[in-house]
């Protein structure tokens, strides 16, 4: 008789394998991203009310 394969759910099928291979290049604290959206911001009211 042939034997049962198991197989894996595919819920977590395709998870497991970006886990693994995670790895950004760019490294970026979250203050900073906080701090240059903050500048954006500011400089786009000052434009707004002094222009």
């Amino acid at each position: 008789m042939a034997e049962k394969q198991q197989y894996a759910p595919m819920s977590t099928a395709g998870l497991i394998r970006y886990f693994d291979e995670e790895e950004s290049q760019i490294k970026i604290r979250p203050e900073y991203v906080v701090y240059f959206s903050l500048a954006i911001a500011a400089m786009t009211l000052i434009v707004r009310f002094l222009v």
